[in-house]
């Protein structure tokens, strides 16, 4: 039969119960307390109780340590799977487990590697009552992977142009972080015109002369392995347009110019994102990131809105200066169209991107622990939500349920498991998985069937001290299977309860609101089931409150003079006070001048410093009550001046008149000190529902000394009264007497009242609930009804607990409602409420658009229509349309690729959309469906078009081959992007004289199945442009440029740059041919062979070069070490016979750079930094705290310090 749990609170008359109080109980599945005594006796299924996380990185460095601990009776045991097999622990020495645990230990600091352990982990925990399972573990280890080494040519820039230096991290696990510093080792400042994008790259809106420098560097810092890599300094130099003449000049032509836009002033530009519309998905809950970076000059300005709605007030942050918009635990709700506005003096440019937000799989209501006695029934529920909606699989005892061995007294309903009848070999350990695309959920839930008599946990005969008018609380802990019955009688003989009323608490505790004298007695706690009875004796004493019947007063004494405060204290007989005395809240000054003396604080030879508030505590161990007060400490006068102050509180509170709902409060006015009382403040507490907190009830002129206050049903009041004058409010007056005002029916019904479908067939009533003081009455509950908004039918109606929501099953799909929650209580209902509007749940569209064209604008977009779906087959409130759009192969049927499908939604009930980025000469397919609340419809049948053709792109590279006296061979490769039928390749090349001049333009005309061409009788040791393009019927591509020589001695070729603007002839001077340079030689020739004589006479006379002692007598003053107790870095010095180093870089103090053994260092590129990074340009040495020296050539280098601390400083 099933089980009797108590209501939550259920509240009954004594008068109405003779001898003893019945708990009703819902329908439920018992807990079990948390008592040590009864857990080691019950059997109970396997509980895991700790893991580690789903995705779990792991330092290779260090031991990996897989988590897995577990509870049950009897202990359980564990075993493991690795990628879905079993993982057998015991063929592996490097592989133990835990004692008493299921956690592994991988010794791989002993030997092994991290790699190898790498896998999928699942641990499962099992004993004779069922199998609990652990998350999928994924085990990877960390990584830091290097940079890759590239050279990278200095950049120079026209003042005011715009520019993006990439970063390009290696991608480690986890993502790296990045920032951009100098070579010191010094945050390069960024600002509105200068700033780090999302992705790392440093984005310049227009540079400046003061952006020139030769060390901007990207560092990739990896947390987990605590590993930093950096990317090799990149140089910029900024000139003025005087300056870029003087540069070209001077011969500067084989540096690279980055971009040729004017510098002049301009409206703004993006640099990221690209276009006007861009695409961002985010998973509910997580951090929304949304980037603008546009150049200009002046600097632009971003700003961001919402279109069509706001941005969150307390969810959303602006970084970067604004370029970032950051959206905290985004929702579903934050979904749409955000917009990013660039603006400057020149004008402004915005750009639309559309969020979409998704959801991993998340709880609405999880599987919970089910305790049933045999013969029972009960459930286990598994809700769970997410974007897709995720699926949910049952599993008992690790095992896909659908395999498990049958149970006749279980039966699955979707998300719900069903028992009946259940018997003790129905105990299991049940998972539930719901998953979708963006994750899963994996909760265990066991079924435990127990056959247990009462037990009464509260120690026996416990006694129980409470102050008169306070609430007492009287427990009866108890377990049992079936959950047992329970019954409170008051006295040993059973006597019955009068006059109070009690509450009757679910968890068996016996509450005594207002505790009266008559109160005092034993309490019998009975508890049965159908296996056995329990009883439990307890003990109340009521005792009296502890009051200060004579407070200290006010006073002000001159100097020097003697002051006493008298505080007398009435307590409870059987309780000792405690009293203490306190100056300003704190203990008394350590001075002989103060003394207490039974009921006085007495102090002599009043100085200034005594002045203060005194406060007089009495504490016992049930109450504690103070009072205070003031001193003020006056210079002798021959004439007292008149006193000033607030007014001394009233007294003497008496309550006459006493009716249903209102009641006359009479007081005695206190000394007005000089100053006479204005008004007189009146407040109240309710001890029932809110002890301690006093709230205002009314005021009245300062000339009355009675009031008739209007009251609440079902409220136990207490008043008191403040007075107040021109010198402020005085200190409240002793409460009065309490009354208890009697119950009634609610004077108001819920707010907030709503109805929302959550499923197909169902309507969630909410609403916002009565606080107590609003109940009127105990027994609180409301009426909900509702009826369909278009239909004849009554209305239906549900009386329910103090809660605030419930659910309608069986409703038809998406149907308006008519929705109505009406409070009531013991004694009647509140006033007829309202009828508010709401629907049933959703469900997914039945039809698809119809009737879908498609008209082709141009090669890169097209124009989509189709007919609008029936409000009918929607099923929902209309979202919108979504159209998803592929391309199933090129015309040219030389680029095939895997069928990536995008997808494009319009908002509300638009019949009509643009495909914009299409791939021009190629076939594309299409389908437009409906969007509702709950999702998509289906769709309509595909709709196929063809794009024309468009220009080609440039051709993917140009080599000049094989030069020769009077030829040159081209080869190429052909346009990555075709875009149609390549016609033909046109060749267009021009010679450069000695004075830079440009010769004549032939124009060549390629065949399209040509990738190699020679150009013959070409002029002798001659410099040639080149410039060459692809053709299809629409018209020509972008061009590449190249330059060559056909001479042996100058073959170098020229980087391409592609879509360049006006050409600009190379003037590169073979110096090998110049005069003076051969003279040059010649001298250095002659000067080497003088000094290797000179060397070969004095080594055949024995003589020796002194040079060490010469090092050692006349040291370089300003050649210094590092200071290795500081960090401090010596003077600077340049090694001559090294390449130099970077400015701010550090060398070792004999001047000399060791070379490694790999030819790739850091040091070969003259970027690199010796004594400081490993040779990947890690400072993966520093961190691990390992610091080695390895002997360099001459004397012993100092070792550089660390950067790492500089790097943790900025990251």
């Amino acid at each position: 039969m099933p089980l009797k749990i108590m209501l939550k609170k259920k509240q009954l008359s004594a008068g109405r119960v003779p001898l003893l109080l019945f708990l009703c109980r819902m329908i439920s599945a018992l807990e079990v307390p948390l008592d040590p005594k009864l857990l080691d006796d019950l059997v109970q299924p396997p509980t895991i109780t700790q893991q580690s996380p789903k995705d779990y990185i792991i330092d290779p460095r260090e031991n990996i340590v897989i988590q897995c601990e577990a509870k049950g009776k009897p202990p359980p045991s564990f075993s493991w799977t690795r990628n879905g097999t079993h993982f057998d622990i015991d063929k592996d020495p490097l592989v133990t487990m835990k004692h008493g645990s299921g956690t592994l230990i991988i010794n791989i600091m002993a030997e092994g590697k991290a790699e190898t352990y790498e896998g999928v982990y699942q641990c499962t925990a099992r004993n004779e009552r069922g199998a609990a399972i652990s998350n999928n573990i994924v085990v990877r280890p960390s990584r830091s992977p290097l940079w890759t080494k590239e050279r990278l040519e200095p950049i120079i820039l026209r003042n005011g142009q715009s520019l993006v230096l990439p970063c390009r991290p290696p991608i480690g696990l986890p993502p790296a972080i990045i920032f951009w510093m100098d070579n010191s080792f010094q945050r390069l400042p960024q600002s509105e015109r200068v700033s780090q994008g999302l992705n790392g790259d440093l984005y310049f809106s227009n540079v400046l002369p003061e952006d020139t420098r030769e060390d901007y560097i990207c560092y990739a810092r990896f947390n987990h392995t605590q590993t930093i890599q950096q990317k090799q300094p990149i140089s910029l130099k900024v000139i003025s347009v005087d300056e870029l003449n003087d540069t070209i000049a001077a011969n500067l032509s084989d540096t690279e110019f980055y971009g040729a836009k004017s510098s002049k002033e301009r409206p703004p530009t993006f640099l990221t994102p690209e276009g006007s519309e861009s695409l961002k998905e985010e998973l509910r809950g997580n951090t929304l990131s949304l980037e603008c970076i546009a150049e200009g000059l002046p600097t632009p300005v971003i700003y961001w809105i919402k279109e069509d709605g706001t941005l969150p007030i307390n969810r959303t942050f602006y970084r970067n200066f604004k370029k970032t918009l950051q959206i905290t635990h985004v929702s579903e709700a934050d979904s749409g169209n955000y917009q990013c506005i660039a603006k400057n003096t020149l004008g402004a440019i915005h750009h639309t991107i559309s969020v979409t937000v998704k959801a991993a799989p998340y709880w609405i209501v999880a599987p919970k622990n089910l305790v049933l006695s045999p013969g029972e029934n009960g459930t286990l529920i598994c809700r769970a939500n997410g974007n897709p909606k995720p699926r949910i699989g049952w599993l008992t005892n690790g095992v896909p349920i659908e395999i498990a061995p049958d149970d006749p007294s279980r039966k699955i309903d979707g998300d719900t498991i069903i028992f009946s009848n259940v018997q003790e070999r129905s105990s299991a350990v049940y998972q539930c998985n719901a998953s979708n695309e963006y994750g899963y959920l994996l909760a265990n839930a066991f079924v435990n069937v127990l056959a247990e008599p009462p037990r009464i946990l509260t120690s026996a005969n416990t006694l129980y001290q409470v102050i008169a008018n306070r609430a007492a609380l009287l427990d009866c802990a108890f377990f049992g299977s079936p959950l047992p019955t329970i019954e409170w009688f008051k006295g040993t003989k059973g006597s019955a309860l009068h006059e109070d009323i009690y509450v009757l608490h679910d968890n068996g505790t016996l509450e005594i609101p207002v505790a009266q004298k008559d109160s005092t007695g034993t309490y019998t706690c009975v508890a049965r089931n159908k296996l056995g009875m329990a009883k439990n004796e307890v003990h109340l004493e009521i005792k009296d409150p502890t009051r200060i019947i004579k407070q200290p007063e006010y006073a002000v004494v001159q100097r020097g003079s003697k002051v006493s405060f008298e505080c007398k204290v009435k307590h409870d007989q059987t309780l000792i006070p405690t009293i203490m005395w306190l100056k300003d809240n704190g203990e008394l000054p350590n001075d002989e001048r103060f003394s207490i003396d039974k009921d006085h604080l007495v102090v002599t030879d009043v100085s200034d410093d005594d002045g203060g508030t005194y406060t007089c505590a009495a504490n016992t161990t049930l109450d504690s009550v103070s009072a205070s007060a003031v001193l003020r400490v006056v210079a002798p006068t021959p004439t007292p001046a008149p006193i000033y102050d607030v007014p001394n509180p009233p007294f003497d509170l008496e309550l006459t008149n006493q009716l249903d709902k209102s009641v006359q409060l009479t007081w005695t006015p206190g000394d007005d000190n000089n100053s006479p009382i204005t008004k007189f403040i009146i407040e109240y507490e309710d001890a029932m529902h809110e002890a301690g907190l006093w709230h205002h009830q009314a005021e009245v002129s300062g000339t009355q000394t009675t009031a008739q206050l209007k009251l609440s049903p079902y409220v136990n009041y207490s008043f008191r009264v403040m007075a107040e004058n021109r010198i402020g409010r005085s200190v409240p007056s002793e409460a009065s007497e309490q009354y208890l005002t009697k119950a009634a029916e609610p004077d108001l019904n819920p707010t907030a009242v709503e109805g929302l479908g959550t499923e197909p067939d169902n309507l969630v009533i909410t609403w916002k609930p009565l606080n107590g003081f609003e109940s009127n009455g105990p027994g609180l509950q409301y009426k909900v009804s509702w009826r369909q908004k278009d239909g004849d039918d009554e209305w239906t109606s549900v009386v329910v607990a103090n809660v605030s929501k419930y659910i309608v099953s069986g409703t038809p799909t998406f149907v308006p409602y008519l929705i109505k929650v009406q409070a009531l209580n013991d004694v009647g209902f509140a006033p007829e409420p309202a009828a508010v509007m709401g629907h049933s749940g959703e469900d997914l569209p039945m039809a698809a658009p119809g009737n879908v064209r498609v008209g082709v604008v141009n090669s890169t977009l097209a124009e989509v229509h189709w007919d609008p779906v029936p409000l009918k087959s929607i099923r929902g409130h209309l979202q919108g349309y979504r159209i998803y759009y592929w391309k199933t192969q090129s015309s040219s049927k030389r680029h095939r690729r895997h069928i990536e499908k995008k997808i494009l939604t319009f908002q509300g009930s638009k019949t009509h959309g643009m495909l914009p980025g299409l791939q021009p000469y190629s076939h594309y397919a299409l389908n437009v469906r409906v969007v509702n609340g709950k999702g998509e419809g289906p769709a309509s049948a595909d709709r196929g078009f063809h794009t024309p053709e468009g220009v080609p792109s440039a051709p993917s590279s140009l080599k000049i081959v094989n030069p020769t006296l009077d030829s040159l061979t081209l080869e190429w490769d052909p346009p990555s992007h075709p875009n149609g039928i390549l016609t033909e390749y046109v060749l267009k090349y021009q010679p450069i004289n000695s004075s830079h001049e440009l010769g004549p333009l032939v124009d060549l005309k390629i065949p399209a199945n040509k990738t190699r061409w020679t150009l013959k009788n070409l002029n002798f040791s001659t410099r040639y442009k080149f410039y060459f393009y692809a053709q299809t019927s629409v018209g020509s591509g972008s061009q590449i440029t190249e330059e060559a020589i056909t001479t042996v001695d100058e073959a170098g070729i020229l980087p391409p740059d592609v879509g360049a603007g006006k050409a600009m002839a190379s003037r590169q001077v073979d110096i090998a041919t110049q005069g003076w340079f051969i003279g040059l030689m010649c001298a250095v020739a002659l000067l080497i062979l003088i000094l290797l004589i000179v060397c070969f006479i004095r080594r055949n006379k024995g003589g020796k070069y002194p040079v060490k002692e010469k090092e050692d007598a006349h040291a370089d003053p300003e050649i210094q070490p590092m200071k290795e107790d500081d960090g401090t870095f010596g003077e600077y010095s340049d090694a001559e016979d090294h390449k130099p180093l970077k400015k701010g870089s550090r060398t070792p103090s004999d001047r000399t750079v060791k070379k490694e053994d790999s030819d790739d260092s850091l040091v070969d590129y003259g970027e690199g930094v010796n004594g400081q990074f490993n040779e990947d340009g890690s400072f993966i040495g520093q961190y691990s705290g390992k610091k080695e020296k390895e002997p360099a050539e001459g004397n012993e280098s100092s070792e550089a310090p660390s950067p790492v601390n500089a790097m943790n400083s900025f990251v």
